[in-house]
Formats: structure tokens, sequence, C-alpha cells
């Protein structure tokens, strides 16, 4: 018998988009938005929060864990300089309470504010197990008065403290293939497009008795078929299914793998269950039907599908598009690996072990802000890792900056606070030496200090990984540390422990600590002298590896530029020596390479570092067939990889935040610094979400014509700056002829602040 190759009909539809009232809208309590909805294992349900309890299966939702949440809200307005003055909160426990004033717990009043993110509840403590109404209208300098915003609904969770991270279910969409091809009389392969951590499923259809189905489902293909061998750690199962006459649908049980269903993994939720990353589903028919001329005349029709898990995400937040198609797909297979690798409600290290570390978690998030708006899948998270730490001793000090990074891109400072003890800890100031730089390796690793960090272990320096010899490596072949020589005083943990010093200053100074914080900047101070004396050689014109060698790595040069290190006359020869190790790191180590080569301005060799085409850069995960990023360049590299680890998506913040040049100055994008990078494109244009709403930035470069058309939302303000194309440009803004400040020692000019709507910027050189 044959398998007819047979795909669903799409239809398409009417989508009618609907501009929003002029409201306040997008809500969110505790940085999440869709506390008003409820999902059936997994799938998005008609139920809302406030029936749930009368739905005859289980349910799932967001459960607010704080008794005082924040609030937050985008202020309505595409008009030029929109600015919040004030705003009134009402929450009720009915949605008529919300609507008519009846029945309210809290009444904010009017408060003489333009704060719309981070909003703190300020009434007393709310229930648990409860369901709250709340509602906010507010006040602009341009179009006074706003209408109410519509009632948004959330539920308390059973116990509540005064601060604790909320977080969405896991959900689940469905997918039919979207191509087949015949391989044999009896066989045929579905293409799902992409890869998706899911599990598989398939309605068949068949007059026969005792006929079984044989699927292979994989990640990757080999001569034309799933390939059964793929090697290091990309997927491949095989299952059978006895058929029964009639039309059935089928679903897989997937097998448990030992690795990550272990003690330290992340475990699948039972209204989710086990899920595989795969894209293509082989199947073969064996038994009587499959022989034979009569064979011909049965019937045997297969619909193949999956259904897919991820975080709640938003395809429509963010977009981006330029001139280079190579730079385009790049993007693409970045921003959906975002989407793909959220399987698990928290940030893991792909599906090998699904255990969190500070790296991957670092790289996640700044990638998840660049492609949704979307904040509780990074702090939960990271303040998982804040009790589970990892063993390097570089990803120990991460934590202060995934910290720091929530709270600029939030403005939300409760974790800071609750988190504040052991972020401290966390600079590892307890393992400085008399020399004044800290390290791992001089019996400083006492049992105070390891509980201070919350470690049993010992922690150790990493650099990059994997080292050479190990992970399959032979001794011959390079790790990805660009034969980094350790030290006791290691060039990159020191950077990062300067990093930590520089924001926890910057976190004191938050919380209103102002002893801390002086101290914390006169460490930092006082540290960056010391480490330029002792890593940078003055012969060499570089950084050294450590204190008692004189190799010098890509490693120990692209951290301290990338950390803002490197005097003023010094940092020409150390990007210059950069740029001649190429990608000598891994590609969690591109991540710091590429904000490196942007905070040096040197875009374009950033683009081309994006954009090349060998076995050492992201078009090669393309070209390998993989449409998640791999945790390593290529399988050569690194032998036992997986196909589906988010840190190796790097492109997906660094096009946002560093070619468009799009990032906050101050806390929750009450600021945003515009500085685009876009080097040799013709043009680029995107739209980069915020907890504010998107930013949009269509920009051309041609003629002698530099042109931006940017978006900025209400109750947002802009620092902007534009390349430096020639000694003499004229700029204009709107048609208007506007003056410009050259910066000192970059290749850019300053526009200055503009407040939120749309604007024409034109600069002729």
């Amino acid at each position: 018998m044959k398998i007819r190759k047979l795909l669903p009909f799409f239809f398409s539809g009417l989508c009618a988009v609907l501009s929003a009232a002029e409201k306040p809208h997008s809500l969110m309590t505790d940085l999440l938005e869709h506390t008003d909805r409820t999902w059936q294992n997994g799938y998005p349900s008609n139920v809302p929060i406030w029936a749930a309890d009368n739905a005859i299966e289980e349910l799932q939702y967001v459960e607010i864990a704080s008794s005082r949440p924040s609030f937050g809200w985008i202020v309505p307005g595409d008009g030029k300089g929109v600015r919040q003055v004030s705003y009134r909160i009402v929450l009720s426990e009915t949605a008529n309470g919300a609507l008519d004033g009846k029945g309210v717990v809290w009444d904010s009043g009017t408060v003489e504010s333009n704060k719309s993110t981070a909003v703190p509840y300020d009434g007393e403590d709310l229930e648990p197990d409860k369901t709250y109404f709340w509602r906010v209208k507010l006040t602009t300098n341009t179009d006074g008065e706003s209408a109410w915003s519509d009632a948004k609904a959330f539920r308390t969770a059973s116990e509540l403290s005064e601060y604790a991270a909320s977080h969405y279910p896991q959900e689940k969409t469905f997918e039919y293939a979207s191509d087949t091809e015949e391989l044999a009389e009896s066989s045929v392969l579905y293409d799902f497009g992409k890869a998706a951590f899911a599990q598989p499923l398939l309605t068949v259809n068949t007059d026969a008795e005792c006929d079984t189905l044989v699927v292979h489902v994989g990640e990757t293909v080999k001569n034309g078929a799933v390939d059964r061998k793929p090697g290091g750690t990309i997927r491949y199962q095989k299952y059978e299914i006895p058929l029964k006459r009639g039309m059935h649908t089928y679903r897989i049980k997937l097998r448990k793998d030992g690795r990550n269903t272990g003690s330290d993994a992340i475990k699948m939720p039972g209204y989710i269950g086990e899920v595989l990353p795969f894209r293509y589903m082989e199947m073969e028919l064996s038994g009587s039907s499959a022989e034979g001329a009569a064979a011909e005349e049965n019937i045997l029709e297969i619909y193949p599908g999956r259904d897919a898990v991820h975080y709640p995400f938003d395809d429509f937040a963010s977009s981006f598009e330029c001139s280079n198609d190579t730079l385009n797909q790049i993007w693409g297979m970045c921003k959906y690996s975002i989407k793909a690798t959220s399987f698990a409600g928290i940030y893991v290290d792909g599906d090998r072990e699904r255990i969190p570390y500070e790296a991957d978690a670092l790289i996640n998030q700044l990638c998840h802000y660049g492609v949704d708006r979307e904040y509780s899948m990074a702090r939960r998270s990271h303040e998982y890792l804040l009790n589970r730490p990892t063993w390097p001793t570089e990803w120990i000090l991460q934590s202060v900056l995934i910290a720091w990074y929530d709270y600029m891109y939030t403005g939300d400072s409760r974790s800071l606070k609750a988190n504040y003890d052991v972020l401290k800890a966390r600079t590892l100031l307890a393992l400085r030496e008399e020399n004044g730089l800290i390290s791992t390796t001089t019996g400083r690793q006492s049992k105070e200090f390891l509980a201070s960090i919350k470690r049993r272990d010992n922690i150790r320096d990493i650099v990059d990984w994997p080292h050479t010899g190990i992970l399959g490596l032979n001794k011959h072949e390079g790790g990805e540390a660009d034969g980094f020589v350790f030290t006791d005083y290691n060039a990159v943990t020191n950077a990062y422990h300067y990093e930590a010093l520089k924001i926890m200053g910057k976190i004191a100074m938050t919380l209103g600590m102002t002893q801390e914080q002086e101290y914390f900047e006169k460490e930092a101070h006082d540290f960056l002298d010391r480490f330029n004396k002792v890593f940078f050689d003055k012969k060499l014109g570089r950084y050294v590896d450590g204190d008692t060698t004189k190799h010098a790595s890509l490693h120990a040069n692209m951290f301290p530029v990338a950390f803002g290190m490197v005097p003023s006359d010094k940092i020409e020869g150390v990007v210059e020596y950069i740029r001649s190790r190429q990608m000598a790191c891994s590609v969690y180590g591109s991540q710091f390479l590429m904000d490196a080569l942007y905070e040096a301005a040197d875009a374009d060799y950033a683009l081309h570092m994006l954009t090349k085409t060998d076995d050492r850069g992201w078009y090669n995960m393309l070209r390998v067939g993989s449409t998640i990023s791999l945790e390593a360049w290529d399988n050569k590299y690194k032998p036992n990889q997986d196909w589906n680890h988010a840190w190796g998506a790097v492109p997906a913040n660094t096009i946002p935040r560093k070619l468009m040049g799009v990032e906050p100055l101050s806390p929750g994008f009450e600021r945003a610094r515009i500085k685009p990078q876009i080097a040799s494109l013709a043009w680029a244009k995107a739209v980069v979400p915020t907890i504010k709403g998107g930013i949009s930035l269509d920009i051309e470069n041609k003629d002698g014509q530099y042109t931006m058309r940017v978006g900025i939302p209400a109750n947002m303000e802009a620092e902007v700056y534009l390349p430096l194309l020639a000694k003499k440009c004229d700029v204009t803004v709107d048609g208007e002829v506007r003056k410009t400040k050259r910066v000192a020692g970059q290749p850019f000019v300053a526009l200055g602040n503009i407040g939120s709507g749309t604007y024409e910027i034109i600069m002729k050189y």
C-alpha cells in the first residue's frame, strides 16, 4: 500500500487590526500582562480567570505570589512629547466594583507622577487565593485626562509574601507538517519547517488490520531520511504504533531521558508532559498492507502533527529586516530560538541536561528582551540561580549583571532589594588577595564564603567552554578559550569582578544605601587602576591572560573592552588585536566579543562577524540544517553538542541593542538611547520591544543622505545619536535644521534628547 501524502487545508481569515483606544492598555501585574487568561493542559482556554473555579477540568493560570504587587501599563498617545503627569489606580474584588467604584479594596487617588512601570501597590496586604480587578486612568501633558483602562483581573497564589516573582504556565501550539516527500513505496518524510520541543501525534485512517506504523522522529536528515545516528546530543527516536482499523488519533508517549530528567534538571509539568526537540517525522508501514499489488487498493491516510511547547510568546512584538539577506536569516533563526527554547518555563542549557546556568540565562535574558515584551521568565530564571548557583567563577559574578539588566528593562527594584545580600556576596570580594585581585586557587574558598554565595562545592574559573581535550575534543584539538593560560590571577575573572563592583554601586544607589554606594564606587575605581597595572602589557599593547604569563588571548582583551575598562589611548591597539584573533571564542564568548566591538564603535568589523559564512559563525548553524541556534559553532568544535541552545542566539540581542542601538538609559526605559551602528548596510528597519511599548526604526543610507525614521512610545524620551559620516554634516528633524554635537573620541554626532512621537531625521553629508 502507498501512503497518501495528505496535508490539512488552511483557511485564511480576515484579521481586523484595531487601533488602541485613547486609554492605558497592555496592563501588567508583577510584570505579567495576561493574568486574566487560563490554559487547559497547555492550550489557551476560553474560561477567564474569574470563572476558573467553575470549570470542571483543572486549569492553569498565573498566580500572583506577592501580597503587594506592582502594576504597569502603556501610556496612550502617538503625538510628540507625550508624557504622563499623573495616574489613579482602583483595585476591587469584583469587575463591577472596579468599573463603578464600589467595593474598592484600594484607591491610589490621583498621584502626580510619570511612573507607568513598576508602580507599587500601597493598600492592605492582598488575601491569598482570590481574584482581584484593577484599572487605571491617567493625565498626560498633551491630551489631559484619559479614559479609564479596561479592568484587568489577576488571581493571588495560595501562599503570599511581600515580594515573590510570578510566571506564566507553559503553552502548547498544535502544528501540522508543512511539507512531505515520498521516500519509498511505503515511506514518507514529513517536515515541520522548524524544530520545536514538541510531542508527536498523528491521525491515521486505514481499512486494514494488523498493520504497524514505524515512526522516526528527529532533528536532522541524512540522505533524504531522518538521520538514525545524528551524533552528539542531536535527537532521534523511533516508535512503533499498532494501527486500529478506521480513523484514530495516536499520541506518541515519549521515552524518558535519564540525563535531562535527573535531579538537577528542570522537569516538565504534568499538565504538559515530556517533550522532544524534532523537525522531521518519517513514516514506514509494515504488515500485510505494505506489500503486494492488492495493497494499492487499501486505504491508508496519515495526518501528522505535533504539540509544540513554549512559554507564552508574542511573535509580533519585534521585527528586523535589512539589506543583507544573510543577516535577515540569522535574525529569524535567533528570534525563533528564544521562543523554541522557552519550553521549560525557566532558561535551560538545551536538551542534553535541561539545567539552568547563569551564562545561558544572561544571554537568554538579553535575547528575550530583544524579541518580546516579556520579563517574567528572565526574573524567574535569575532568582532560581541565586539559590542554585553553578560552578564557574565568572558565572557566579554574572548574577550581578543579570540583576541589573532585569532592573533596567523593567524598572522594578524589588528583586534587587530582596536579593541584595547574596548579590553583594557574588561580587566575590571575599576572594580578594593582598595584591587586590581575586583568585579561586589561593585558599580563600572557606565554608563561610561558599555559604554566602549558596554553593556547597568550590568554584573555578572557566573563561570559555569547552576547554581543550574534553567533551569529545582530542588533546591536539583547540578548545574555545583561544589558548588561554590559567594562572592564580585570571584577567577574565578579574574583569568580571570589576563589572560586578561597578554595578553593585548602582544597585546600592537605587536602594538608597548611600554608604554602600560610596564603598562600591571607590572599590571599582581603585580596582580598575590595579587591573590595568597588572594585566595590560605596555610592550605588547594588549592585555595578557594572567599575572605570570605573557600569553594574550582574545578573551583577556574583549572583556575589558566590553566592560569599558580600557584607557582611551590604548583602545585602538587592543581592538586591533581583537580583530586579529577573529572568532576565537565560543558562541557564549561571542556575546562579549560583539559587545566589545560595538562598545569600540567598530561597526564594520562587527557586521562582518555577524554575517560571515565560514564554520565559525551563525550562518553555519543554518547551513548545517538547524532552525534553532546550536550549542557550538559546529559539531567538530563540540562533538557532544545539542542543536537547541539559546546561548547561541546572540544576534537576537546584538541586533536590537547594538546594531540598531536601542538600550535603556534609565530604569524601565523612561529614557532610551538610540545609537544605530548599521555600518555598510544600505537600509535596516526594526521594532524593538520595551516595557513602555515598541520603538520603531527605519534607517536608509544612500547617495550622501542618511535618513532615520524613528517612533518613540509615549512617556519615553530618547537620547539620539547619528553616525559621523563626514567632517561636515547637515541635520534636519522633520525638515527643521538641528544643531548637533560631535561625540569626543567616537564616530558619532549627538542629536540630543527627543520626546515621544514619530520623527524623520535626515543627515546630508
